[in-house]
């Protein structure tokens, strides 16, 4: 870092100069921030992405780079001027810190069932340097304030630059990612999108962040870039596995009593795994380490997965437990050896967000009648399901029918809970 004219500045490969203010400083080097720099951005992608090393720290600054600049660009053409200068700077702060809750290897752990990265932000905000930090910019309530935007339940205008379909957030890591991966996937204009925003008056007299009509077609390069990023590198099958891998091994050292969900939140990415190679007959850290993934026995296309069908594998991380237990006995496998995976993301593509027109119109961008015409809504949802695949992972070869699989996530939660029951889930294994 290089002081010049009162700021603090960091060199960056994707932004070049980024200049930290005086008020972020202290926050910057906080513990719980440090702590940033052992936890990489894309948890397992390393293992197909050999670069793919960059960290929620070099995020979290990126992102707080993209929050001073919109906030510039909004204030240049008055569009800031009846809005507290205390809400504009912790817009700013907020976009440093919100990912100050992440547990190791991104977000595995949250669909592993451990309470979400937002919900812990409150407790790191307690931690003594953080905290000091915190309390030196004045402001009134400044962690529950940051942890409202972080959460998306702030009444502040400026809600939408941390957390909405166009936050600052995606803008960042998408373009990120794909630099470090080395894929073309996630080109955004940036510049476009960030000329783009307003703050507009909505139908019912609130304020609230919106996007010009000259920046929809940069939007709808921002949706599919992010489906080609879930499909190709979030999503793709070896990042998978090794991440439902991670899942398995966490949940039963918990289970074991071996860990606590406490030491996992505020653990880096190499103390988790360290901790977890040293538990006796962890054949799976083992494997992580080595890069012995487990394969690919089925391998669906979410397009010919129905609607609604294999909600739970994504929502009952318990019960896909046990059904993994009981596929692999029937396989003659043990516990562990087989791996059931259906990604979701419920936020994957939104367009939830207000349209400014040119006539200075407001209206809905997922309305039915307006520019809602080109039918962007439509081609999100169709997006998101083409982004998934309904996978089973083995340790060993196995055979597994994809069609019982089918069957299996057809099944409602109850259903699936009353077969287990039974002890049959492959009734038509060979």
């Amino acid at each position: 870092m290089v002081h010049q004219n009162g700021f603090k500045v960091i060199r960056d490969p994707l932004w070049n100069n980024i200049q930290i203010d005086s008020q972020a400083l202290p926050v910057l080097d906080s513990e719980p921030m440090q702590r940033l720099r052992y936890i990489k951005q894309l948890g397992h992608a390393f293992l197909v992405y050999p670069a793919a090393n960059h960290t929620r720290f070099e995020h979290a600054v990126g992102t707080y780079h993209l929050a001073r600049r919109a906030l510039s660009l909004l204030n240049e053409r008055g569009e800031l001027d009846r809005i507290e200068a205390e809400e504009i700077a912790l817009v700013r702060l907020a976009g440093l810190v919100h990912d100050i809750g992440h547990y190791p290897f991104s977000h595995a752990l949250e669909e592993a069932g451990l309470p979400s990265h937002e919900s812990l932000a409150r407790e790191h905000f307690n931690q003594p340097s953080l905290r000091t930090a915190l309390e030196k910019t004045g402001f009134a309530n400044v962690a529950e304030r940051l942890f409202a935007l972080i959460a998306g339940s702030s009444p502040s205008p400026l809600q939408g630059l941390i957390s909405g379909s166009l936050d600052l957030d995606k803008l960042e890591y998408l373009t990120r990612d794909a630099r470090m991966c080395g894929v073309p996937y996630g080109a955004v204009d940036v510049d476009r999108l960030l000329h783009a925003l307003a703050v507009v008056q909505t139908p019912d007299g609130r304020t609230a962040v919106g996007i010009r009509e000259k920046g929809i077609s940069a939007l709808e390069s921002l949706l599919f870039a992010r489906y080609q990023m879930y499909r190709n590198v979030y999503w793709h099958h070896a990042v998978r596995s090794a991440t439902v891998m991670f899942k398995r091994t966490v949940r039963e050292a918990i289970a074991g009593e071996q860990l606590t969900i406490d030491a996992v939140a505020h653990s880096t990415d190499e103390e988790l795994m360290e901790h977890l190679r040293t538990i006796e007959n962890n054949a799976i850290a083992l494997r992580l380490r080595r890069r012995q993934l487990y394969k690919r026995v089925v391998d669906i296309a979410g397009e010919e997965v129905p609607d609604r069908a294999g909600d739970w594998v994504a929502e009952s991380p318990d019960l896909v437990e046990r059904v993994e237990n009981q596929l692999a006995a029937e396989l003659n496998l043990q516990p562990g050896e087989l791996l059931l995976d259906f990604p979701a993301k419920a936020k994957l593509i939104e367009v939830d967000m207000l349209l400014l027109k040119k006539d200075g119109s407001v209206e809905p961008l997922g309305a039915q009648d307006g520019v809602a015409q080109m039918g962007i809504q439509r081609v999100a949802d169709e997006l998101h399901a083409r982004a998934r695949r309904l996978r089973v992972f083995a340790a060993s070869p196995c055979h597994v029918d994809p069609r019982s699989i089918l069957r299996l996530v057809e099944r409602t939660k109850n259903e699936v809970e009353s077969d287990l029951i039974s002890d049959l889930l492959l009734p038509d294994r060979s």
